[in-house]
């Protein structure tokens, strides 16, 4: 490895200690469909993002609700404290296009019709109200 390239991977990695995050990676559904979900709850406190979650009648709805509580859950690891009541927020959720398997289904007269079954990433980042605040 070069030496910037060695550098810039440094500067990722301290400023990945700095950020609370959780990654959801090769989710059996389409992206299209989980970011249906993910626009539910951007940007909200996340107790009431669990209880949208919770009676949601999506599937992908489960998935997420399981990263959003990971998420949480390495914010208190990394603090050594639980979260209070409207402490946490969720500050980027963002859902990216995952490996696509590439099947076949027989067709009328010989053909094969192909299916694509996706699937896809989701990164999900949660910080304090009081760390948002840039000066």
């Amino acid at each position: 490895m070069g030496a910037r390239k060695r550098l810039v991977a440094e500067k990722r990695k301290a400023a990945n200690k700095t950020q609370y995050f959780a990654k959801l990676k090769g989710c059996p559904s389409s992206p299209r469909k989980m970011r249906y979900v993910v626009d539910m709850v951007r940007g909200m406190e996340v107790n009431r993002a669990l209880g949208v979650l919770r009676f949601s009648k999506k599937a992908a709805a489960a998935d997420v609700e399981k990263l959003l509580r990971s998420a949480i859950a390495n914010w208190e690891s990394k603090n050594d404290r639980k979260a209070e009541d409207g402490e946490l927020f969720i500050t980027r959720i963002f859902v990216d296009e995952g490996v696509t398997m590439k099947r076949m289904r027989p067709a009328p007269q010989g053909r094969g019709y192909r299916i694509r079954k996706r699937s896809n990433h989701v990164t999900l980042f949660v910080d304090a109200k009081t760390n948002d605040v840039k000066e």
